[in-house]
């Protein structure tokens, strides 16, 4: 899948880019799929902690939250918008089993 891109020292190790500009464009992206794994980790745990929950206050609370999270991952592209729409639904669909 490419070259691995180490950055130490600010400099770049084992990029075939010559280009001042295209170096920068390697680091930025580095940088973002960074971000991105983390946000996308953290969606994905507050979801599975969401399922785990069995009283529907909390859930309905916590869901509120996790669903506001979802929005700004799909509006910041970090998933896409269908799957945020997906969980969404699903999620809304299983607290809505849980007793009250």
């Amino acid at each position: 899948m490419g070259y691995k891109i180490t950055i130490e020292n600010n400099e770049l190790s084992h990029t075939m880019a010559n280009h001042d500009s295209s170096k920068k464009r390697i680091r930025q992206t580095a940088t973002r799929r960074l971000r991105n794994r983390y946000y996308a980790k953290t969606a994905r745990n507050a979801v599975r902690n969401l399922r785990k929950m069995t009283d529907k206050a909390a859930a309905e609370a916590r869901y509120r939250e996790v669903s506001a999270m979802l929005d700004r991952l799909a509006a910041k592209k970090t998933i896409s918008k269908n799957k945020a729409a997906n969980l969404k639904s699903k999620l809304a669909k299983q607290i809505a089993k849980l007793a009250a």
